[in-house]
């Protein structure tokens, strides 16, 4: 199940209209309780109920390792923070999908119609500041699709959050924040940005392949690459099947094996999500799913020490639980994942069923009433004891996963 899938309607007041469809259908069955809780309350995260399964769950952890590494900046641009979206977010009627999207991705992160600039950053604080101290959250900048000649593709682009901005949130706010800079790798200026980024402490490079335009595999990359391992910056891109936002619509780009031109240049690649939804080609033409894909590279012993996965959205509905199976069991691999939680995603409450983790055996059946009252109130402190709860056949996620400090903070030169 996708956002695609989940919000279908065609309404232009959306808001109330989910509202009044989700307090009815939620009226019918527990089942569809759980499928049809579309609002998020906004519940104050101060008075978050401190859980023992949440307890259990920092046990073995070092709060100062902890950063979530796949954090989303969600704004209008309207308090000067430069960000632009798509017109068809806001089309109800010629693009029902993406509003709809649009409106989920805001309901999650608590903004309103108004100033969601300030009031993302306001609400994103308050989670933060209930986390333990040293915590920190990981903020993506998210750059502009761009065509082949390295031009902006405004056209096709469907977010563009601007270095500065999240370099700006990270700095005025240096006990909670990172930042990760997004940066296209046509573009004539990308050495010199990436040069300035890292100068101004950015963690890593955000890409989303298949929204932005870019081909892992293309010659295009080849400066930027070279610039990237120069200065020991990761690249966190997206594998697989893309489905929260539209825009080049080039699924073949995230294809994992297109990351190979990216770990023979020496740069550290982390594949987002563990490419755990889609169907991608392999080697021999071979239509398989995009999982598979990444679990060939991480068997490739020549990128043990490069290529990495992070576990964010790996419990949404869409994915299977199969997949979050092996990954539990592949403990091999366990040194080369990162944690982290697609932020504000895990605030759409549909996208993630506990009950249907525990049906699936990922879960006890006492985890389930703790995990939905933490779901309710705080989605990062929500996903992390989810992922720390998970298990199967008595293996779970290991306790330096959730240290990732190490990786991101990791020195590096100076200039490329």
């Amino acid at each position: 199940m996708t956002i695609d899938s989940l919000f279908v309607l065609h309404h232009p007041s959306r808001r109330r209209f989910l509202q009044i469809a989700a307090t009815g259908l939620a009226a019918l069955s527990p089942a569809a309780n759980a499928l049809f809780r579309l609002n998020n309350s906004c519940l104050n995260p101060s008075e978050t109920p401190m859980l023992e399964l949440e307890k259990t769950a920092w046990q073995g952890i070092d709060p100062a390792d902890w950063w979530d590494c796949h954090t989303h900046i969600v704004g209008s641009g309207d308090g000067g923070s430069g960000i632009t979206q798509t017109p068809d977010m806001h089309a109800p009627l010629r693009h029902p999908i993406q509003t709809l999207q649009h409106w989920a991705y805001a309901n999650a992160a608590c903004i309103p119609d108004t100033n969601q600039d300030q009031a993302f950053v306001d609400r994103l604080r308050a989670l933060m500041d209930t986390m333990p101290k040293g915590a920190k959250a990981m903020l993506y900048a998210f750059d502009r699709a761009h065509g082949a000649t390295g031009d902006p593709d405004h056209a096709n682009t469907a977010f563009f959050v601007p270095n500065e901005y999240a370099q700006r949130l990270a700095k005025a706010c240096p006990d909670r924040f990172e930042w990760v800079a997004s940066i296209h790798p046509y573009r004539a200026d990308c050495v010199e940005a990436l040069q300035q980024a890292a100068a101004n402490g950015a963690r890593a490079v955000k890409w989303l392949p298949p929204v932005m335009g870019i081909d892992p595999a293309s010659p295009l990359c080849d400066r930027f690459y070279k610039a990237a391992a120069a200065l020991n910056l990761p690249i966190i891109t997206h594998g697989g099947e893309e489905k929260a936002l539209h825009g080049a619509d080039q699924p073949l780009f995230g294809n994992p094996l297109r990351l190979r031109r990216a770990l023979d240049a020496g740069v550290r690649v982390v594949i987002a999500h563990c490419a755990t939804i889609g169907q991608d080609v392999d080697a021999d033409g071979r239509e398989v799913r995009s999982f598979d894909l990444f679990a060939q590279l991480m068997s490739e012993r020549q990128w043990q020490g490069q290529l990495l996965g992070d576990i964010s959205a790996i419990v949404l509905r869409n994915r299977d639980p199969e997949v979050i199976k092996t990954l539990l069991s592949e403990s091999g691999w366990h040194d080369r994942l990162l944690f982290g939680s697609d932020y504000p995603l895990t605030g759409i409450l549909p996208l993630i069923s506990v009950p249907a983790l525990a049906e699936a055996g990922l879960l006890p059946e006492t985890a389930i009433a703790p995990l939905e009252t933490l779901q309710d109130y705080h989605p990062f402190r929500f996903d992390f004891v989810l992922k720390r709860t998970l298990s199967w056949q008595g293996k779970r996620f290991a306790d330096r996963i959730f240290a990732t400090r190490p990786f991101f903070a990791a020195g590096r030169p100076s200039a490329a």
